[in-house]
Order: C-alpha cells, then sequence, then structure tokens
C-alpha cells in the first residue's frame, strides 16, 4: 500500500512540475528567447547547472521572471544585466573579463604552464643525476651468471 502511496505521489508531482515548468505564452520566438537565456544562466542552488537545467525552486523562479521580462518587452542584454545586478557576476556561466574575475580567465592557464615548467625542470635535473657508470667486474660475473642461467632454462 505504501509503495502505491508513494508511486502516485510521485506521479502527481511530476504532472505539478510538467505544468509549471512550461511556459505560459505560446510564442515560439520568446520561448526560444527564453531557453537561450535560461542556459547562459547559472542555477545558484545547483551551481552546476544552468537554470533551463536545474529543477530547483529559485531556477523555476528565475525562468519566470525571464519569461515575464521578454513579455515586457526587454531585450535579452537588459534581462542578462537585471540578473547579474540582483545576483552578481556568479550568476553568469562566462563571467566578463575584469579586475575581480580576471583569476578565474587567468589562473587555469597559468597554473597549467607552472606544472609544465616544475615537470620540465624535473626530467632535465632527473637526466643530469643518472650518469652512465660502467659495469664492475663482479656486476659482469652475475649479469653473465643469469644470462647463461636464462640460455639454460631455454629461454
Amino acid at each position: 500500500m505504501k509503495k502505491l502511496l508513494i508511486a502516485m505521489l510521485c506521479l502527481v508531482s511530476s504532472v505539478v512540475f510538467a505544468q509549471t515548468a512550461q511556459p505560459t505564452n505560446n510564442d515560439p520566438v520568446a520561448n526560444q528567447r527564453a531557453m537561450a537565456l535560461s542556459e547562459e544562466l547559472r542555477c545558484l542552488v545547483c551551481q552546476n547547472q544552468s537554470i533551463a537545467d536545474s529543477n530547483a525552486e529559485l531556477a523555476v523562479d528565475l525562468r519566470r521572471q525571464i519569461r515575464e521580462q521578454i513579455a515586457q518587452g526587454r531585450s535579452d542584454t537588459q534581462i542578462v544585466d537585471y540578473m547579474v545586478e540582483r545576483y552578481g557576476d556568479f550568476v553568469l556561466y562566462r563571467p566578463p573579463l575584469k579586475a575581480t574575475t580576471v583569476v578565474l580567465w587567468l589562473g587555469p592557464p597559468l597554473l597549467f604552464l607552472i606544472g609544465l615548467w616544475l615537470l620540465l625542470r624535473y626530467l632535465r635535473q632527473r637526466r643530469k643525476d643518472t650518469v652512465e657508470q660502467p659495469l664492475s667486474d663482479d656486476d659482469r660475473r652475475r649479469a653473465a651468471a643469469l644470462l647463461g642461467a636464462d640460455k639454460g632454462n631455454g629461454k
């Protein structure tokens, strides 16, 4: 009985969510604009999803705000500027290059170059440290014995 009740609740909640996630107007251009804008903006709750992909309440609210602003006749730039003003540059998947975001843009390439430099330095030092030394008489006898033993085993 519990399983049936849980299944029915899941079905009802998915139907309710599907109805709330649907666009309120039937204008395909407005819907396409809303989807494009929703994919450019980060969900502030999930952080690794766009608001188009997120099911968080805040993401649903932000999608609704985008649709309302499109209905009011605002441009995409005005809508994005509104979201940035309200939530900061973090809401953008591609934040602008400025003093506060320079680490986001220059950090990964800089870390890559530092890692590459450290690797090359390590390899050069390792090459210098490995000096070919001739085998001693004892080492030659052991090598000959090992090679002779291998031949004796049929290898």
